[in-house]
């Protein structure tokens, strides 16, 4: 069986031609790798064949039918990178772009079939050490012939770059300053779907281009499994902008966004995989579940593109972001080079089918490349058949919504169950927050309540404090006063002191306090007065006067010992007057 494409899937035609009338298809070209080196030492055979320059032939094991695929150009594992850059045509999508054309190369295949070795060659061997210029991929030698080509043309071109990933349903900036981040993918009608707060260099050599391409590389995702070491874990899209101004020509508006003129877009697709086939597990079963959901996607846009009645109607490119960045490039004004790649093991046939019969359908897709447009003013008449258009648009899509609320009766009564549902959540919710607040409500008042009754026994205990009589006096003072009362006699010539301090006599006194006998004794003492011993109230102990006196009393009583055993005693340890503070002594 056999399996035709276009027959206008030539590149070597059509780079003569340049696009012509009012479609043109996808061009495909197919290339099958090598056996790899663990294929060899487990003895397995090749089961492709090229057959001609357009024609693979397929053999499956077992005997069963051989199938034939025909594409725009086959190569086999002889063909060298140099061989796959000039039958691809990559030249002719280089012109396109300087003309103004929107233009897409993207591999597609198998994980570890050869694709991003095809766009960008090997990895580098280390930090620092450059890629063989024979191993260079499709990219690196665009890169080479568009800045010369630029150099040769003798007007003003410039030159942009911008670099992508789409990881689990992520688009990421390989070139943002900083740790990669998740940017949006917006839509308007004049430029379709973008991505927002894209950071586009400028560049005007080929080194800081390769620069910017290493730095990409490097950013990328990429882990090994079973049928490959270096497995690329996203879909990557380079795109360079160029621009020609002319006196026609206005900036654009937005300073982040790209300048009017022709792109030349690079995108390595991330392989297809079966989980069981490569092991994976954990978060590498993730990325390849993302990764064939979005490539389903694409596949199901292409399928739907090759219907004319469905294509009129509605494509899904919103189903993943890959269908939303290749949207222009599948169906709509672009020019689209696809380089299927493939393994020829026995082993991973399935896939190998499964890819030829997808570019097979991606080369009937055609699209309707467009050049440039100088900007201006639309005609009255255009604006008008343009609102029209939309209008029209409007009422139908209005149509089809109520056909098929009229065909699901139940939706609306679904929406109100789930409404209903959510707002019992919500009150359940609530209704555990209130129980919530409650408690700890509740415990709030506790510790208030134990708190008070803490401040109600502190208060009566100062309270108590405030009531008895205050501290005694100072303790030199209160230790000289007895010794003199026990030895009277060593002071005969002079005059006898007896005298002591208010103590609080404990409840034996009923909390009152004592204040003793002071005894002077002497015809020449200035104190000749005698207090009997008596009791005084401890209310009467808490009048400030009456206890300044007391003290005074018994510190001119202790200042007069002191002096009359011989004692020398400072100025500043002499009573002090209560009513003025002054030293009421000078000297002994």
């Amino acid at each position: 069986m056999e399996e035709r494409g276009s027959p206008d899937g030539d590149p070597a035609r059509s780079q003569e031609q340049g696009p012509e009338g009012p479609e043109t298809p996808i061009q495909v070209v197919l290339r099958v790798r090598p056996m790899s080196a663990t294929e060899l030492r487990r003895g397995e055979q090749s089961v492709l064949r090229c057959s001609g320059t357009r024609t693979l032939q397929v053999s499956p094991p077992g005997g069963g039918p051989d199938m034939a695929f025909r594409f725009g150009a086959v190569l086999d594992g002889a063909c060298t990178q140099e061989d796959v850059f000039r039958v691809c045509g990559v030249k002719r999508l280089g012109e396109l772009a300087l003309r103004g054309f929107s233009c897409t190369v993207f591999t597609f295949g198998q994980t570890g079939s050869g694709k991003t070795y095809t766009l960008t060659g090997p990895p580098p061997q280390g930090e620092g050490v450059p890629v063989p210029p024979s191993l260079a991929g499709i990219m690196q030698r665009t890169f080479a012939w568009l800045l010369d080509r630029v150099q040769h043309l003798g007007v003003p071109v410039t030159l942009r770059a911008s670099y992508v990933e789409i990881y689990n349903e992520q688009v990421r900036d390989l070139l943002g300053l900083g740790t990669p981040r998740p940017l949006p993918v917006r839509w308007n009608k004049a430029r379709g779907f973008y991505v927002e707060q894209l950071r586009v260099v400028e560049f005007g050599s080929l080194e800081a281009l390769m620069e910017l391409l290493q730095m990409g590389l490097s950013r990328r995702q990429s882990s090994s499994h079973t049928l490959n070491q270096a497995s690329s874990r996203s879909h990557a899209l380079l795109t360079l902008y160029v621009s020609r101004p002319t006196p026609q020509q206005v900036p654009p508006v937005d300073p982040g966004e790209a300048p009017v003129g022709g792109k030349l877009c690079f995108v390595d697709l991330a392989g297809s995989e079966k989980v069981a086939a490569t092991g994976s597990r954990g978060q590498l079963m993730l990325e390849a579940n993302s990764i064939n959901r979005s490539l389903l996607a694409l596949g199901h846009c292409i399928s739907l593109l090759l219907d004319p009645q469905r294509r009129q109607s509605h494509i899904p490119f919103r189903d993943s972001k890959l269908t939303k960045l290749l949207a222009d490039s599948l169906g709509g004004r672009g020019v689209t080079l696809m380089v299927a790649c493939v393994s020829p093991s026995a082993q991973c046939l399935p896939e190998t089918l499964s890819t030829l019969r997808y570019a097979s359908r991606a080369q009937r897709v055609t699209t309707r490349p467009q050049g440039p447009k100088s900007p201006g003013v639309k005609p009255p008449q255009q604006a008008e058949a343009e609102l029209l258009q939309l209008q029209e648009e409007n009422r139908h899509l209005r149509f089809q919504l109520d056909q098929m609320q009229s065909k699901a009766p139940g939706l609306h009564g679904a929406r109100e169950a789930w409404a209903q549902r959510s707002l019992y959540g919500m009150l359940q919710e609530f209704m555990l927050e209130n129980e919530r607040l409650r408690k700890e409500m509740r415990q709030l008042r506790s510790s208030r309540d134990l708190a008070r009754a803490e401040e109600h026994v502190l208060a009566q205990q100062v309270h108590e404090l405030e009531r008895a009589p205050p501290a005694c006096a100072p303790a030199p003072q209160a230790q000289l006063l007895p010794a003199m009362l026990c030895h009277p006699s060593a002071h005969a010539s002079t005059s006898v002191l007896c005298v002591e301090c208010p103590w609080p006599t404990g409840p034996a006194h009923g909390g009152r306090a004592m204040c003793h006998s002071l005894c002077l004794q002497g015809a020449a003492s200035p104190w000749k007065r005698h207090y009997k011993n008596h009791l005084l109230p401890a209310e009467d102990m808490r009048d400030p006067s009456l206890y300044n006196g007391l003290w005074f009393l018994a510190s001119c009583a202790t200042y007069i010992a002191r002096v009359s055993i011989g004692e020398t005693v400072p100025r500043q340890e002499s009573p002090r007057s209560p009513s003025t503070g002054f030293h009421l002594f000078s000297r002994p």
